[in-house]
C-alpha cells in the first residue's frame, strides 16, 4: 500500500517568498491569471500583463473578462513561475478593476506591454493578436481594445524547492 510518505522527497523546502522576491517575480514575467467573478460564475483566464511595483496593467477586447470585472470590480491575479513539480514560485494578489480611459495613458501603457512581451514573440514579423488594433501599437480604431489595471491591495507569494 502506498503512503504520502511515499510520494514526498525529504529534501523538499516548502516558504514564503518575501516582498522582494514578490516585487520581482511579478516584474519579470509576461503572463499572469485574472480571476473574476460576477453573476455565480467565477471565471480565470490568462493574460499578457506589465506590473510597475504599484499596478498591474493589462489589455483585452470586449468581452466575458470585462464584462465581469465591470460588474464586480473585486479581482484576483497570479503569476508563476513552474520549472518542476517540485520546483514552483507563484504570487497571488487581490485588487480591484480600474478602466483606463484617457488616450494618451493607454498609448503609454500599451507601449509597456507590447515591450514586455515581444521578447517571447518568434519571427521578425511577430505582433501579439489578442485584444491588439491592426498595428499593435495603435489605440483603438480597429478593436475596442479595452486597458485597464489591477490596483493591488494584498499580495502574497510561496515557493516550492528541492
Amino acid at each position: 500500500m502506498l503512503r504520502l510518505i511515499d510520494f514526498v522527497d525529504l529534501g523538499t523546502m516548502l516558504g514564503e517568498l518575501s516582498e522582494n522576491q514578490i516585487e520581482d517575480l511579478l516584474k519579470e514575467l509576461p503572463v499572469g491569471r485574472i480571476g473574476c467573478h460576477a453573476d455565480d460564475i467565477t471565471y480565470i483566464v490568462p493574460v499578457n500583463y506589465v506590473y510597475d511595483g504599484k499596478n498591474i496593467y493589462a489589455h483585452s477586447a470586449k468581452g466575458m473578462k470585462i464584462d465581469m470585472m465591470r460588474k464586480n470590480p473585486e479581482v484576483c491575479f497570479q503569476a508563476d513561475v513552474i520549472t518542476g513539480l517540485q520546483n514552483w514560485e507563484c504570487v497571488i494578489c487581490w485588487g480591484r478593476f480600474e478602466e483606463i480611459t484617457g488616450l494618451r495613458e493607454k498609448e503609454i501603457i500599451m507601449q509597456k506591454i507590447i515591450n514586455n512581451i515581444m521578447p517571447l514573440m518568434q519571427g521578425e514579423t511577430a505582433q501579439p493578436s489578442h485584444g491588439f488594433t491592426g498595428a499593435a501599437s495603435e489605440v483603438g480604431e480597429d478593436v475596442e481594445l479595452i486597458l485597464y489595471k489591477i490596483v493591488l491591495t494584498r499580495k502574497t507569494g510561496r515557493f516550492e524547492r528541492v
